[in-house]
């Protein structure tokens, strides 16, 4: 295992990082805790969430990857997407950088609810997920995720309903992913997420 002597602490028990953010990346930040600054790779989701630059504490749950010449460092906001991303690179052939991708296309919540419907091509319908990987994630984790609830099960397939009417009106199931991920979480209800969605592939 690597081992940071110099700080007197072993790098592989970082699960948790608290700190300012002093460079924000295309898909990561710079945080600094203890006059270091940490490369944290992130989604998209959690860099809009952050804070700017360095205005004020900001915290991660974490998963650091060891590589043979690469420590890479996973941050998320919450311990739910955490558990979600190590459920992820239990999947024969995905990694951290995959895992991450796929976290990416759509929220644990849809993603849940979407594998215990144990339907691949639902999967991959709503979150944009590869048809390969997709059924990876079914066949790997169906067992393992919670079954969706009907808050969740609602969710995913108001998300399938409205992603099924912008392709009637000529939109690609790219666009209409895009747009839904774009969507206020306040807008509810399949016809006002169709509605708002028209509005953001309009501009």
């Amino acid at each position: 295992m690597f081992v940071v002597q110099s700080l007197g602490y072993d790098i592989g028990m970082i699960s948790y990082l608290e700190g300012k953010i002093v460079f924000r990346g295309k898909n990561h930040v710079v945080v600094t805790a203890g006059g270091i600054g940490y490369k944290v790779s992130t989604t998209q989701d959690t860099l809009d969430k952050l804070a700017n630059v360095g205005e004020e504490t900001t915290s991660f749950w974490t998963y650091l990857a060891v590589r043979e010449n690469a420590l890479d460092l996973y941050g998320f906001l919450t311990q739910e997407t955490l558990s979600f991303f190590e459920l992820l690179i239990t999947i024969s052939g995905i990694g951290p950088k995959t895992a991450l991708s796929i976290l990416n296309l759509a929220s644990v919540k849809t993603l849940r609810s979407a594998i215990a419907t144990g339907d691949p091509a639902h999967l991959s319908k709503i979150s944009g997920i590869g048809k390969k990987n997709a059924e990876k994630i079914v066949l790997e984790l169906k067992d393992k995720v919670e079954g969706g609830n009907e808050e969740g099960d609602k969710e995913a397939q108001d998300e399938s309903d409205v992603i099924e009417a912008l392709k009637g009106l000529g939109y690609s199931e790219r666009n209409a992913r895009e747009a839904l991920k774009k969507l206020d979480k306040k807008v509810t209800g399949t016809g006002e997420k169709v509605k708002h969605a028209l509005k953001l592939l309009a501009k």
